[in-house]
């Protein structure tokens, strides 16, 4: 509580943005955006709050449990707060463009909210900036994806990562081979996202080796994916290990430096992708970058599988703390009777002008109080001393 009894405080999971770090946000975001655009992805922009039949549908459903609902007062339907903007996206993609050329690309930037936050990201409002390519099943589509993103992150200046190749169809396609009970099935995906290779032996028994096999070969893709490409795996889980090898040779075409792992068992964060799946990790903070994969656009009442689709999200939060915040370096501070032009002329060379308010003070005093680097000197900006 404030003196004046003014509450403050604020949900869990959610925070004010002060000055200097919300322009850095807005200027990645915007920056992140420009990318995308150029390289021929259209921004979209999506509702906040949608009716919850149609927010929770198809590549929707995976969210149900992390959605905000709320009734609409007008037409006494049920609605929910967007917890991701991917699904909105499919939505757009067989409505409002469902005759528009393909393959489709279209960004999106916006805010989501959710239920809770997780360990590594305790936020529940989180920024998104993303990329869809709907239309194409072709394995290039899915190196497009990645690099785009790796590209992007590294446009705004950030650096030291690493991408995460995962295969969320691989494990589902293996344990569908095996007669376990449902129970036994929950059991052995929890083991697997432990990486306990103890407890998938207890649960599996001795169909556990195909599953310790997988879990071995997690790590820097030269040194994994020749090994991996030795098992002897079932129909569906061999095309998708033959889909990540195509991704792969793409990705060393065309970004030889770019590090790669593979984990073939990483299902969580994944779950309404159908295809590859790809996380940005990077040692300079704990959350990921991105995380995107292949999915399918599809309406919860579709008898048909529904389009073919790949996209990636990008984490503003975390790339922010990979980036230097320099917005301060450019602050001169003008004086009381400094004309509009003078202003524009100074802003057109990139700088951010703060005008005095009174012609009394001096300005390099000044200047320093309300944090600028410069002050108007009879010759220009002149840099505050001390």
């Amino acid at each position: 509580m404030t003196e004046d009894g003014e509450n403050t405080l604020l949900p869990t999971g959610l925070r004010d943005i002060l000055p200097d770090d919300a322009a850095l946000e807005a200027e990645t975001v915007e920056k992140i955006i420009t990318f995308f655009g150029r390289n021929g992805y259209e921004r979209v922009k999506t509702p906040l709050i949608e009716f919850e039949d149609g927010l929770l549908s198809g590549a929707g459903s995976a969210l149900t449990t992390q959605t905000f609902r709320l009734m609409d007062p007008v037409s006494q339907r049920m609605m929910g707060v967007r917890a991701d903007i991917t699904p909105q996206i499919a939505r757009i993609a067989r409505t409002l463009l469902s005759k528009a050329p393909r393959p489709l690309r279209l960004s999106y930037a916006g805010d989501v909210l959710r239920v809770r936050g997780s360990q590594l990201r305790p936020g529940r409002q989180i920024v998104q900036v993303g990329a869809e390519l709907i239309g194409s099943g072709s394995s290039l589509a899915d190196a497009e994806i990645i690099l785009l993103a790796a590209d992007a992150i590294t446009a705004v200046g950030a650096d030291n990562f690493s991408v995460d190749l995962t295969v969320p169809r691989l494990v589902p396609s293996i344990l569908e081979q095996l007669d376990f009970s449902d129970d036994t099935l929950l059991d052995l995906r929890a083991a697997l996202d432990r990486k306990d290779p103890e407890a998938i032996k207890r649960v599996a028994g001795s169909s556990a080796d195909i599953l310790a096999d997988l879990m071995i070969f997690t790590g820097p893709v030269e040194t994994v994916l020749p090994g991996l490409n030795e098992l002897n795996l079932p129909d569906i889980a061999r095309e998708e290990r033959s889909r990540l090898e195509k991704v792969v040779i793409r990705l060393r075409a065309e970004s030889p430096d770019l590090r790669l792992t593979i984990d073939p068992i990483e299902n969580r964060g994944f779950e309404y992708h159908t295809g590859i799946g790809f996380t940005i990790f990077s040692g300079e903070t704990a959350s990921e970058l991105a995380r995107g994969g292949r999915y399918r656009v599809r309406a919860s009442n579709s008898e048909d599988n529904g389009e073919k689709a790949t996209g990636v999200t990008l984490y503003v939060d975390s790339i922010l703390d990979m980036i230097e915040n320099s917005t301060k370096k450019s602050r001169v501070l003008v004086g009381f009777y400094t004309s509009r032009k003078l202003k524009s002329e100074l802003q057109s060379k990139g700088w951010t002008t703060v005008s005095a308010l009174d012609d009394s003070i001096d300005l390099s005093d000044e200047a320093k109080r309300l944090a600028c680097s410069h002050y108007l000197g009879e010759s220009g900006p002149e840099p505050i001393k001390g």
